[in-house]
């Protein structure tokens, strides 16, 4: 065991894979070093959707094992992905009047507008997640990033609500339960991830995180420093898996093999032909087949990111351009691809601002738990003893929980 008791952890719940991470923080830096790390594949879910309570439930047991096993470090809290679309990104506003006598604007006050402006402007039946205030106007003085402080008798607020579906935040707790691990955070997987690559000058420029996942892809686009939007597309690199093993009449095992060896999200020249051995077979299938149901399926995927981006406002309008995390940002040429398709600079996102020695954490699917782990950090606690006196309520509902989360960046 170490001698301090200061960790932070995330567990990225994916539809095909839940992975975990430990973070032991150094107490004078405030920078975690990643002592645990836990990788199982997942069943019970789909496009990012609990449908089973028991197999993300031991899938996550399993991940933390390992974790636990690695750390040294019992887990019983942790910063959580939830996924899919019925993720909803809502612009509102809000408005009250100050409420101390000598009219000086308090933390009570800022709480009390964040929920004015989510009261009636979220459908119902939704969870919020988290409140991202844009701007206050405090007596007509515009863009004002913090008013606390600030003298003033009208103060209005202009803010995201990023909110999920109450069933689905529900299921989520029953599996944590299930797990015995209490969440710090609920966060969006896309949003999670954007802590892992984006520095703070890319956020206020305008950037776009697209995370492509084994059964979604999630967005989340900044600018001006903020969460902007975020939702989540119902297609991800199962859906080419699908495709292929369909297109070269094998099965999906082999289908993901030919992807992951072979797939290419720009044709390729060379031979006609490619080769997998699979068992003691050696199978052969055609170049041209393979460059067209990933062409396609790729086509079809990124038409719906166009749409979400001219939805959000911001399509070709990202001075710092898009990168990519998730599995599927592994794809040969899938940055090539993107620039191409959305007309903007790309780059495969690298997660940063931690240390250790574990391996393989440069790669881009594993952006959202190290992002989660920041998250952990980031909330009022990373004493994780037995006993925890958080509750799911307050976890799941962290109203300036991005201006903290984010505020921990390192450029």
């Amino acid at each position: 065991m170490h001698d301090s008791s200061r960790y932070a952890v995330g567990i990225d719940v994916g539809t095909t894979t839940v992975r975990c991470v430990v973070g032991h923080v150094d107490a004078t830096t405030g920078t975690p070093s990643i002592v645990g790390v836990g990788e199982v594949p997942n069943t019970g879910m789909r496009k990012g959707t609990i449908i089973n309570l028991n197999g993300p439930a031991q899938a996550i047991d399993d991940a933390l094992g390992e974790a636990e096993r690695m750390s040294g470090h019992q887990i019983d809290v942790a910063a959580v992905s939830i996924n899919g679309a019925h993720i909803l990104s809502t612009t509102t506003d809000g408005m009250i009047a100050v409420s101390a006598p000598d009219h000086v604007v308090t933390t009570d006050d800022v709480a009390r507008i964040e929920d004015v402006a989510t009261v009636g402007k979220v459908p119902p039946n939704r969870e919020i997640l988290q409140v991202v205030p844009h701007s206050y106007r405090l007596d007509g003085q515009d863009n004002i990033k913090d008013p606390v402080g600030m003298t003033g008798t009208r103060l209005e607020v202009s803010a995201n609500v990023i909110s999920a579906l109450t069933p689905n935040v529900n299921t989520l707790h029953s599996v944590l339960d299930m797990a015995k691990v209490e969440p710090s955070n609920i966060v969006p997987s896309a949003v999670a991830a954007a802590r892992a690559v984006l520095n703070e000058q890319q956020m206020e420029n305008g950037v776009a995180v697209i995370d492509l996942g084994g059964a979604t892809t999630g967005i989340a686009i900044f600018e001006e420093g903020d969460l902007q939007y975020t939702s989540v597309i119902p297609v991800g690199g199962n859906n080419i898996t699908n495709d292929l093993a369909i297109g070269l009449k094998t099965d999906p095992e082999i289908a993901e093999k030919v992807k992951l060896a072979h797939g290419s999200a720009v044709p390729q020249t060379g031979s006609e032909t490619v080769t997998i051995k699979h068992e003691k077979e050696t199978l052969e299938f055609k170049r041209s087949d393979v460059d067209e149901i990933v062409g396609a399926r790729l086509d079809e995927l990124f038409e719906v990111i166009v749409k979400e981006l001219k939805k959000a406002g911001r399509f070709a309008k990202l001075p710092s351009g898009i990168v990519l995390t998730g599995g599927g940002a592994n794809l040969k040429y899938i940055a090539d691809y993107t620039k191409e398709s959305l007309g903007l600079a790309v780059r495969i996102g690298v997660a940063k601002g931690f240390g250790g020695v574990a391996e393989h954490m440069d790669e881009p699917q594993y952006a959202t738990v190290i992002g989660l782990m920041f998250a952990d950090l980031s909330s009022n606690s990373v004493n994780h003893q037995k006993g925890s006196d958080r509750t799911k309520k307050a976890a799941s509902h962290a109203g300036g929980f991005i201006k903290q989360f984010f505020g921990r960046l390192k450029t």
